[in-house]
């Protein structure tokens, strides 16, 4: 009996510790996050930032919608950026990500001007480049991925393995508590893709875990950074011509 108590102990102590640990591996601490900010003040304004989707029941924005679109307005409203970059497509239900964050972006005040859409990513990774793509058709240069800690700390890797010239705004909770974050009507009818199919009915688990992993992505070899990546994406067939 007294050693499984012991044990009970243990796992009531360890877990919460480890989940803890795991957690904080896995996400910018709250002062690496507020290095970026500070970085990014001085190297204000950014041409655009970037904010990955998530999706959209129909009804209301999720915290994690409502905490992306509430940092980009922030941000937008510091002149810490000129322009916002949504992306996301109509992957697990028919609203398109980008569209309705979108909708969100203009009843909190951003211009409809200063919004982009990137509607095709369904994959995070996939935010990243196919939105670097739209800033580069745009005539951006100077762009920043603006998301929670732990997408950003994710993100980051795959960022930095191609060399892409994106900046790294991770959201400060503690800022975010501090500001009015209303939450205003949208009309998501607007966002509705017509056509959608779940990416589940489309992809196979493996296929849907390749996309995570950023296998799915067909790279414009201007983008890749050394010759080695370039012969290996040509081998798996996912290497193009440079966009210009």
């Amino acid at each position: 009996m007294k050693n499984d108590y012991i044990i009970r102990k243990t796992k009531h102590v360890f877990y919460p510790l480890l989940l803890s640990l795991l957690l904080t591996n896995c996400a910018f601490s709250k002062r690496k996050s507020q290095k970026y900010f500070e970085k990014a003040l001085i190297d204000k304004p950014y041409d655009a930032i970037i904010i990955p989707g998530v999706p959209h029941n129909g009804v209301a924005w999720s915290p994690t919608m409502n905490i992306r679109v509430s940092w980009a307005h922030f941000l937008f409203k510091k002149g810490i950026t000129n322009n916002i970059i949504y992306s996301g497509s109509a992957v697990y239900t028919k609203y398109s990500e980008a569209k309705v964050m979108a909708e969100y972006g203009k009843a909190l005040g951003i211009p409809a001007l200063n919004i982009f859409l990137d509607t095709n990513a369904e994959h995070s990774v996939e935010n990243v480049y196919f939105s670097y793509l739209l800033a580069k058709e745009k005539g951006f240069t100077k762009i920043a991925l603006a998301t929670d800690p732990f997408q950003a700390k994710s993100l980051h890797k795959m960022i930095k393995k191609h060399e892409l010239p994106i900046d790294i705004l991770p959201i400060l909770f503690d800022t975010l508590r501090t500001i009015d974050r209303p939450e205003p009507k949208i009309f998501p009818e607007i966002a509705i893709e017509k056509t959608f199919v779940s990416i589940k009915d489309r992809e196979s688990f493996f296929t849907r875990f390749k996309g995570t992993l950023g296998k799915q992505i067909v790279w414009f070899e201007e983008d890749v950074p050394n010759e080695r990546k370039i012969r290996k994406y040509k081998r798996q067939g996912r290497m193009r011509e440079n966009s210009i």
